[in-house]
């Protein structure tokens, strides 16, 4: 790509890096002498925007059979999670700044994206336990197919039956009337009942997030609005962090349209303005990311597709040839049949394996990513002096630690719901009597009564993390 080779053919670091902190205080801050020897703080920031730009130009370089597939995805949450850590290293050797103008603006701005970016791990999970069905659908076809001596007429029928539902279940969500919205879930584990289940389809909704007029697409959209490079006398003002503060927000904005280009999720769409001067040093293989995965949206065969992940491709692609060779057949079959049909499901195994193998490790760093966000921003709003009446994050931060409840299987324990409160109640400075009341509520759904109440005083989007 253009952007690619505009990065790796750069002849000079300093020319490289364009807007760097340096250059911008060179040019900006003249001494007596005309020199300028950079500080601690200007290196910590430099080196920061050069591991970006090394982390992202990795990815960049995947080759076509390499973009979009499990592996990369999971390269990229990974390298998420080290730009995040670097950054909120960054942020706490400058505390100082966080709470002056115009610092706490923008960071400000940076932790409403993050919030914004929780919905979105949120709805990633409901696609990566949509495609576990599917993967699940292709077992039932492998058992079918593979490993009989004979195929008979009532393994092609297996077969084909969980074929067809996994054409179904692929459809886009916009063809589809299984949408997605109606099987949202948390990062907690589903503790309802059999019962509950069966009356509410596949999954029960624990997710008060991702409501079901929640869209992906519009999130995105508001992520990426007002997104825009720091004007210099933001940076000076705020002797360079300004750039950090940006540099994390192009990141976080693609990553997460990343996953939603990769995964299935409630009204997909990947039309966002993001627009980043090439002359950051980070920006060449983050806009060669952004412009592959737009082209590969843009393709015929893709245009509908409920994801762009490379393995769901194979799937969709795999099961239609199959459909079709299945309703090619006579009984009883003929050698040369049997044998295409046996090819086939040898084609299988591979993206069987990988989906197989690649789902759960993609998925606990969707929950690691999540957790990152969380802890940073709770740190970051600590240090702003926001942790009384106005940070709700302790309570979030409480839930998120505890999203493995330790509750019974039938609801959640009393001590659970005691620290909760407790947690509530210093982010609202609500009174002591109210927590004990409603640890005292015994009833068979006291833990909705309390999720009820934290909705009248919190952000909905923490809400996604309190199993009902």
């Amino acid at each position: 790509m253009p952007a690619t080779d505009s990065y790796q053919g750069s002849s000079s670091p300093l020319t490289s890096f364009g807007r760097s902190i340096l250059s911008i205080r060179r040019d900006q801050v003249p001494t007596m002498d005309g020199s300028h020897d950079p500080t601690n703080q200007e290196l910590e920031l430099e080196t920061f925007q050069k591991q970006v730009a090394e982390q992202f130009n990795e990815l960049s370089s995947a080759g076509p059979d390499e973009l979009l597939s499990l592996s990369w995805v999971r390269n990229l949450l990974d390298v998420f999670i080290c730009c995040q850590e670097e950054f909120r290293i960054v942020l706490f050797n400058n505390k100082g700044y966080l709470g002056r103008p115009p610092m706490d603006r923008l960071i400000g701005e940076f932790y409403e994206r993050s919030v914004k970016a929780l919905d979105v791990c949120n709805a990633i999970r409901d696609g990566i336990e949509q495609v576990r069905q599917w993967e699940k659908l292709l077992e039932i076809v492998l058992c079918a197919l593979d490993n009989q001596k004979a195929l008979g007429e009532g393994q092609i029928r297996r077969a084909k039956k969980a074929l067809i539902d996994l054409l179904i279940g692929m459809l886009d969500e916009k063809e589809s009337n299984a949408a997605l919205a109606h099987r949202n879930r948390s990062f907690g584990r589903n503790n309802g009942s059999s019962k509950d289940q069966k009356n509410l389809g596949h999954f029960r909704s624990l997710s008060w997030s991702v409501s079901r007029a929640w869209s992906a697409s519009k999130q995105l959209q508001t992520m990426a609005y007002n997104l825009s490079a720091p004007k210099a006398n933001d940076v000076m003002a705020t002797n360079g962090l300004a750039v950090a503060v940006y540099t994390m927000s192009c990141v976080i904005t693609l990553v997460m349209w990343a996953l939603v280009a990769a995964i299935p999720c409630q009204d997909r769409g990947l039309q966002i303005h993001f627009s980043v001067p090439r002359q950051f040093i980070w920006a060449p293989p983050i806009l060669s990311i952004y412009e592959r995965i737009l082209e590969e949206s843009k393709k015929r065969d893709r245009k509908n597709a409920c994801g762009l992940l490379k393995e769901i491709h194979q799937t969709e692609k795999w099961t239609r040839q199959m459909n079709e060779l299945l309703d090619s057949l006579q009984f009883p079959l003929s050698e040369e049949k049997e044998a295409e049909v046996r090819q086939r499901v040898e084609e299988l195994k591979p993206v069987f394996g990988t989906l197989k193998d690649g789902l759960q490790p993609m998925e606990r760093l969707v929950r690691e990513v999540f957790h990152r966000i969380v802890r940073s921003r709770t740190e970051g709003l600590d240090s702003l002096g926001r942790g009384g009446g106005q940070d709700f994050l302790i309570l979030a931060s409480g839930l998120c630690k505890r999203m493995d409840f330790d509750g019974k299987k039938d609801g959640i324990s009393d001590a659970f719901l005691a620290q909760s409160c407790r947690l509530f109640s210093i982010a609202c400075r609500a009174p002591v009597s109210w927590e004990v009341a409603v640890v005292q509520h015994k009833v068979p759904d006291s833990h909705r009564c309390v999720a009820e109440i934290f909705a009248q005083k919190l952000p909905s989007v923490f809400l996604a993390y309190f199993a009902l």
